[in-house]
């Protein structure tokens, strides 16, 4: 099972997202939601990187924490808004990026990406049969998750 070869830190941050994301795409017009779900994401973040230093495990719990950052960052923007993430995203989307919030956002889910694929193609797996394919789809899931909710794609 893949839960025994990741850390504690990797899991956490993994659940909250998972759980956060339904959740900011139901919190229409939630502006308090939004608030809430994004200091959860952001201490999730923070947690994420806990104790991992040095382990071999670390840029997995540090890609996590990168994606509960990026995804609370969308969170405080949709919440800014007065709008949900999801409906905000479509702002995004049609050109409608002012401030400080949305640029990072954007910044935030390209390096997501690029963390991605550097991760899954050039650096050598940590982890090898199925538990190493069973983390690059979840770390894909996550990729892709984050650019929709932040983006709109």
């Amino acid at each position: 099972m893949v839960w025994r070869s990741v850390p504690w830190q990797g899991r956490q941050s993994a659940l909250v997202m998972a759980a956060a994301m339904p959740a900011l795409a139901v919190a229409n017009g939630a502006p308090g939601a939004g608030l809430l779900l994004g200091a959860v994401l952001l201490l999730s973040a923070m947690a994420g990187t806990i104790g991992v230093r040095g382990t071999p495990s670390a840029a997995m719990c540090c890609h996590r924490a990168l994606v509960s950052l990026v995804m609370a960052v969308c969170a405080f923007d949709g919440a800014g808004a007065g709008d949900s993430v999801a409906a905000g995203a479509s702002e995004h989307a049609h050109g409608g990026m002012t401030g400080v919030l949305p640029v990072l956002a954007v910044v935030g889910v390209v390096a997501v990406v690029l963390w991605t694929v550097v991760s899954e193609w050039v650096l050598a797996p940590v982890h090898q049969g199925r538990t190493a394919r069973l983390l690059a789809v979840e770390s894909w899931a996550m990729a892709a998750g984050v650019a929709v909710m932040c983006v709109g794609f």
